[in-house]
């Protein structure tokens, strides 16, 4: 008697457990398999649009006053100051710069969410496909808030592109090194499509267009990373705060000797204020 109690509710606990288990399958067959690492196809400095170079000549559409912002940020990089871009001292780079992808990127598709996982400054990003509205409120980060859509553009029963789009957004965020400029209301949407070449499935593109109030009309970039061929690729740590000279004080750039003395990052820089420190005893 004991034993038939316990096959039945062993049974039960079957008839409980495996439909659950079912219905939270999730299908691989139906998506595209951008599994591996991939990596920026473009030679040259990381940049909004690889097909053009960067600082002037990304030809962004700027409104006049973010082109001469971005004409005084290369003026003071040229005497070695940071001028407009804000990374230097490690902060995120935030969208779009972090698809410019640096140092490599993972893409992880789950029924609900996919990762794209940045190795620079670990800034990976969450694009939510479960449906989800947009939030009532979004507390802004530097790589936003995006919602994506899966879409079967062939009709073939599998999925090939992701559309999204991203908004609540915090700054200061600039395109690249050169300080580009994004306006400081934070107010930018990106929207995106994400798909494989169809020539080559170890190309993937991603197409980019900016809608933000420095610009005149939206900017569109297309940006192509190439899967690594290693069935096992190697993913090297990027702290970028580790071993960084640079020292930002009362908004100014400074640099760390390598005796660990503060010192000007540009020529003829007046040191910062020192109220603070009690004058030296002679």
């Amino acid at each position: 008697m004991r034993e038939r109690n316990w096959l039945a509710a062993a049974a039960l606990a079957a008839i409980t457990i495996l439909p659950v288990g079912d219905a939270g399958a999730f299908d691989e067959s139906k998506y595209p398999n951008w599994k591996g690492q991939w990596v920026r196809t473009d030679a040259g400095a990381p940049r909004y649009d690889p097909s053009k170079p960067s600082g002037r000549g990304q030809q962004a559409p700027l409104k006049p006053e973010f082109q001469a912002f971005l004409e005084a940020s290369l003026a003071e990089q040229k005497t070695g100051g940071q001028g407009g871009d804000p990374t230097y001292t490690c902060l995120s780079p935030g969208m779009p710069r972090i698809m410019n992808n640096y140092e490599g990127a993972e893409l992880v598709v789950t029924p609900d969410t996919t990762h794209i996982f940045m190795e620079h400054i670990h800034d990976s990003r969450r694009i939510y496909t479960d449906g989800r509205p947009w939030p009532a409120f979004i507390e802004p980060t530097f790589a936003g808030y995006s919602i994506g859509q899966w879409i079967d553009e062939g009709g073939t029963g599998r999925y090939s592109v992701l559309e999204i789009e991203t908004r609540g957004l915090k700054g200061p965020r600039s395109y690249d090194n050169t300080g580009l400029p994004l306006h400081p209301d934070n107010q930018s949407v990106f929207k995106e499509r994400i798909y494989q070449d169809k020539a080559d499935p170890n190309i993937l593109v991603v197409e980019i267009t900016t809608i933000d109030n420095a610009l005149t009309r939206p900017w569109t970039a297309i940006k192509t990373y190439r899967r690594a061929q290693n069935p096992r690729p190697v993913w090297r740590e990027s702290v970028c705060a580790e071993n960084n000279a640079h020292v930002e004080i009362a908004g100014q750039g400074y640099m760390l000797s390598a005796d660990g003395f503060l010192m000007p990052a540009k020529k003829d820089q007046a040191p910062p204020d020192l109220r603070y420190f009690a004058p030296t005893q002679n």
